[in-house]
């Protein structure tokens, strides 16, 4: 039986008077004349106070003059007064999608869609949340729908295309555009959305493997001059010709491109192609395999175009690296950039130290100019002149050797050519940025700051290095003297910098900031910055619901799939991967021992009377800048946007003693899986077996398998908390069963295969704490990593002396003196006074033969 249409509400009806007052209140708000919308609709409710489609209007023109909650509650009071009408559910559709409820507003526009079938703007609106949540089957329908009601609307057409297409159905996708080109008429010329749309059309034609037809398709469209965007035609014409043309011709396309840009891999990638050569992963980061013919088409290039940087380090990367060829090329190349004072050089060359041969050679080339500068030689070979160039060639070679050294990890003697550098020209911004750098590999974090502000003085203009002291303070463990660094760019009148760094989505500052933080033990303030981040990027998933019309009003449609696809791995950027990982860290921390929550949010009471000082004057400038926005426009449109709520957790104690702190962890890392198993427990097992088929040998992985054996096995979980291979298969793939070897056999097991691994002694002594040995056990084993022959380096040594604190092992402090003794330049093992003394002593920047 079909369903029965529903009766019209007999409220809704309004005499002639009041109907024509409602059509003008629909024009008024589109029209943005938002005040007089206000007099209209209450005209309309003195006579029809309980008129739910006026009061739905009325609702939704307060939402955009900034009185949110009040114009929310008369849309709800209207709803329940009109139920049938699809006026006030399309207006419930949009409040809910300006609050970021997405699926809630689609069921809106659906409702309303149930009265009003034909309504092509809340069929637009569905289909823009559709595409938003990824409802491709439902996307469409209602591009079909619009489709039959306009036919002549080229939007229709190609949103119909491209629903096709994100469906996965490139053939009906090229269909549909081949019947709307076949109702064109009379397109002016030089019309740049015809040309994009041609261009998308001519995409999916080669997606589809219709080389030749893609290519006439393109062919007879350029003739015409239809095609406006040159560069992507001649682009999409060298990958045809290379699929089904004569080599010949396609090469020719291919190096037509090369003479445009000759910096771009692609092209060169392009042209090897059709020589039926594939250097692999061709491209200015992953080492080349040797081909004799494709070096040799690359060195044919090179001679075509000298000046192009990118074919140059192609070709160093596929010339072998004992050949004299690759001596010569390397020796022109590092020449040109130390003459031109290149501070990007050895970024761009040490790609090539991956082969050691050819990194020794580097290494001895640069060396060798070194000494002829110190011999007063010319570079060149030339006894009888001088390089005039001289004092500024040598002082960036000091540079890059030390830049070498210290990727190498010969630090000291990374430091002492710095040191040297300084001597030669103490205002050179680069070197007191790479001795920093130095100083923080060696581990005196607080000198290293002191190197980069010293670099921030020489230009106090300069962004790159005001954010780089504040990077290196933040590391430092001073957070204040970072947000003063940061001050002195950041808006005056912003609360503090570091609110102002959040309004504008730093995820640089909020990710140091929040490290800083958790590594001072301020656990609430870490928390709120990695919710912070956590907030920057729902905000860019939601940026993306304006492009979904835009694009196809403008026929941008390439660019549009591209982000589509570049928002579905929105969340694997490793800014959010850190702070997922980071957040989700300190909420496992707070659930194994909450005692952490008072340790990690205790502030003192002058920082707390601060705070909160600040939230009131924060609270004070927003409220006085919305006053002078109204009073200067009245009629100003806030938009449907909710405005920024007061932060009623300003320290985030809120988020530290959250009362499921395992649940916030899942949200932080929920994006970041891939497989969604039925069980919290299998999703588990999942998880790890996908980590150990990542890296089977990674000692981190060791102490989460016993933890996950321990607690998933254990007899007094009742099911179905409790694993078998019944239930979860991958428990068995995992670890063998405690029949087979008991947990305290393979953690001696991990500990017997890798003696001479920090990061496995460490990994090894969390595993005994794991099963429950006594902390002299493993307190013991960790004071493995102090043995001969173990190679232990800064970070490990760093990460052991925590472990040992936390669990206040009697031996922390031996472990630290110890270690304190082995990195000699480091800070980090250091009791505050033996750091005071440290820095009394500190070695002057004059001094150079201290430190080598």
């Amino acid at each position: 039986m079909p369903p029965q249409t529903p009766q019209p509400n007999p409220k809704r009806a309004l005499p002639n008077k009041e109907s024509g007052l409602f059509r003008e209140l629909l024009h008024l708000y589109e029209s943005r004349q938002l005040k007089k919308a206000i007099k209209t609709a209450d005209t309309i409710l003195k006579k029809f106070p309980e008129h739910g489609e006026t009061l739905c209007m009325k609702g939704l023109v307060l939402t955009h003059l900034g009185r949110r909650d009040e114009g929310k509650d008369l849309v709800k009071r209207g709803i329940r007064l009109d139920l049938t009408s699809h006026i006030v559910w399309h207006v419930f559709g949009l409040i809910q999608k300006a609050d970021k409820d997405y699926d809630g507003a689609l069921k809106s526009y659906h409702q309303a869609l149930r009265f009003e079938k034909d309504n092509q703007n809340i069929l637009r609106d569905a289909a823009h949340l559709q595409t938003q949540l990824r409802l491709y089957d439902q996307l469409l329908d209602t591009r079909i729908i619009l489709l039959r009601l306009r036919p002549n609307l080229r939007q229709n057409w190609i949103a119909l295309a491209v629903a096709h297409h994100l469906a996965g159905d490139l053939q009906a996708a090229c269909t549909v555009l081949e019947q709307y080109q076949r109702t064109l008429k009379n397109v002016p010329p030089h019309d740049v959305e015809h040309s994009e749309l041609l261009l998308y059309h001519a995409r999916i034609l080669e997606d589809l493997g219709a080389h030749s037809q893609a290519l006439d398709f393109l062919d007879e469209h350029a003739r015409t001059g239809a095609i406006v965007d040159l560069v992507a035609l001649a682009e999409a014409r060298a990958r045809l010709l290379s699929a089904t043309g004569p080599p010949d011709v396609a090469e020719a396309s291919w190096r037509t491109l090369l003479k445009q840009n000759a910096d771009n891999v692609d092209y060169y990638r392009g042209l090897l192609r059709v020589r039926c050569l594939d250097l692999g992963k061709l491209s200015l980061s992953i080492l080349a395999p040797t081909d004799p013919a494709a070096l040799g088409l690359l060195v044919e290039l090179s001679d075509e175009f000298p000046r192009a940087t990118a074919l140059r380090l192609l070709v160093l990367r596929a010339v072998p690296a004992s050949s004299d060829r690759f001596t010569a090329l390397a020796r022109a190349h590092l020449l040109t950039g130390l003459h031109k004072g290149i501070p990007s050089l050895f970024a761009s060359t040490k790609g090539l130290y991956t082969d050691t041969v050819k990194r020794d050679t580097i290494e001895r080339l640069v060396e060798g100019f070194k000494d002829a500068e110190d011999r007063g030689e010319p570079l060149d070979g030339d006894v009888g002149k001088r390089d005039p160039d001289a004092p500024t060639t040598y002082l960036w070679t000091l540079y890059y050797l030390a830049q070498h050294y210290s990727a190498l990890g010969a630090h000291q003697r990374a430091l002492a050519l710095v040191v040297t550098a300084l001597q030669h020209t103490p205002t050179l911004p680069e070197l007191h940025t790479l001795r920093g750098r130095i100083l923080k590999r060696l581990g005196d974090l607080a000198g290293a700051a002191d190197a980069v502000d010293a670099a921030r003085r020489l230009d106090g203009q300069d962004r790159f290095l005001n954010t780089k002291s504040a990077k290196y303070w933040l590391r430092a463990g001073d957070v204040a003297r970072a947000g003063d660094v940061l001050g002195l760019f950041t808006k005056k009148d912003a609360p503090s910098p570091g609110q102002d760094l959040e309004d504008m989505q730093s995820l640089l500052y909020l990710l140091e900031s929040g490290a800083a933080e958790q590594r001072l033990g301020r656990l609430n303030l870490a928390l709120k910055r990695y919710h912070a981040i956590e907030r920057v990027f729902s905000d860019f998933e939601d940026d993306q619901y304006d492009f979904h019309g835009y694009s196809l009003r403008r026929s941008i449609i390439n660019i549009y799939l591209s982000m589509i696809k570049w928002a579905n791995s929105l969340r694997a950027y490793p800014a959010y991967v850190a702070a997922a990982l980071a957040a989700s860290e300190i909420y496992i921390r707070v659930h194994d021992d909450p005692a952490l929550v008072k340790l990690g949010s205790a502030v003192s009471a002058a920082e707390e009377k601060k705070a909160k000082k600040k939230a009131k004057k924060a609270a004070a400038k927003a409220q006085d800048a919305i006053k002078q926005a109204s009073s200067a426009n009245a009629n100003e449109d806030k938009g449907l946007e909710a405005q920024p709520a007061k932060d009623e957790d300003p320290d985030g104690t809120k988020l530290l003693t959250d009362p499921a702190p395992l649940d916030r962890a899942w949200r932080f890392l929920a994006p970041l899986r891939s497989l969604k198993p039925a069980s919290e427990d299998a999703r588990a097992a999942q998880a790890l077996n996908r980590a150990k088929s990542l890296d089977p040998e990674n000692p981190d992985l060791h102490p989460c398998l016993l933890h996950f054996r321990r607690t998933c096995t254990s007899p007094s979980l009742p099911p179905p908390h409790g694993l078998t291979s019944r239930n979860c298969p991958p428990l068995t793939q995992l670890l063998p069963s405690e029949e087979e070897a008991s947990s305290e056999v393979l953690n001696a097991r991990f500990l017997q295969l890798h003696a001479r691994d920090a990061r496995a002694i460490l990994s090894a002594a969390k595993g005994a704490r794991v099963i429950g040995a006594p902390v002299e056990e493993v307190e013991g084993i960790a004071m493995g990593a102090l043995a001969d022959g173990v190679e232990m380096d800064l970070k490990t040594a760093r990460a052991i002396l925590d472990f040992l604190r936390k669990l206040s092992a009697p031996r922390a402090d031996e472990f630290r003196k110890a270690c304190d003794t082995q990195f000699a330049l480091s800070t980090l093992f250091k009791t505050p006074d033996e750091l005071a003394a440290f820095r009394a002593e500190g070695v002057p920047i004059e001094d150079a033969e201290l430190i080598a």
